[in-house]
């Protein structure tokens, strides 16, 4: 009920807003958590990043600017590195104060750069989240970028530009490719990785529009199907399940922007 009142109270719809489809009907949508305590998630996500939280049937999640951040009760094999997905990314106005608000939750911070203006911390569960500034931006966070690391960095990016339609080009040094609402960057990792489902980061999520015909697409693509596309009448959404050949495991829903 806690939580519930505080999804009321707070709600900001300009702030919980999803970004509008690319060309091919694709944008970011959500992040999914395993989390052993839900109460030390909601304190990091609510008091240390600044999301809000909001409340649908028995699920609590956390909106951002272009991503809701969803967590699950359970015991995750492992955190975010040695994944395919090492970390995750968040954009803040000012890193110092970002920083200092997280340190004031009680939260770690394992590394900070004052000359490129970023800093790294740990959710419960041992996510790596990458904080980077942009004193241009008007809310004082949201969503950034997913960090994969893999033996062949181009064949990745190459991959997720193909399905979705990602932007290609560079994030700095990193290949990326852009959807709306997320870079996806890619590195090479010098020691083999593991896929995501299980793991503090079990899957992530794009919101696609046409989801059905899109994932009829996929499997006619030959990329692997998880659980093919159906309903949620109770939730209000559509979904399918596919993996990279990677082993990131990836949520596609249709209607969350309606969350």
């Amino acid at each position: 009920m806690k939580y519930l009142l505080m999804g009321v109270l707070t709600m900001n719809f300009a702030m919980a807003q999803l970004p509008a489809p690319n060309d091919a009907g694709v944008a970011m949508g959500h992040l999914h958590l395993t989390g052993k305590d839900l109460d030390a998630h909601h304190k990091f996500w609510v008091e240390g990043m600044g999301g809000t939280p909001v409340t649908k049937g028995k699920m609590t999640f956390f909106k951002f600017p272009d991503v809701i951040v969803l967590v699950t009760k359970g015991e995750p094999k492992t955190g975010s590195a040695g994944t395919t997905v090492n970390h995750l990314g968040f954009k803040v106005k000012d890193v110092n104060a970002a920083v200092a608000k997280l340190k004031a939750a009680g939260f770690k911070i394992t590394s900070e750069n004052p000359e490129t203006h970023q800093a790294f911390t740990l959710t419960p569960d041992d996510v790596r989240l990458e904080l980077s500034q942009d004193a241009t931006m008007s809310a004082p966070v949201a969503h950034h970028h997913i960090h994969f690391f893999n033996e062949n960095e181009k064949e990745v990016k190459a991959w997720y530009v193909k399905t979705f339609s990602a932007k290609p080009g560079m994030r700095g040094k990193f290949e990326a490719g852009d959807l709306p609402g997320v870079n996806l960057s890619f590195s090479k990792s010098e020691t083999p990785v593991i896929g995501t489902k299980g793991s503090a980061i079990d899957h992530i999520g794009f919101e696609v529009k046409g989801l059905e015909a899109f994932m009829k697409k996929l499997e006619a693509d030959g990329v692997k199907i998880n659980m093919p596309y159906r309903n949620v009448p109770t939730l209000g959404i559509a979904i399918g399940f596919i993996t990279d050949p990677w082993g990131t495991y990836i949520e596609l829903t249709e209607g969350l922007r309606s969350w």
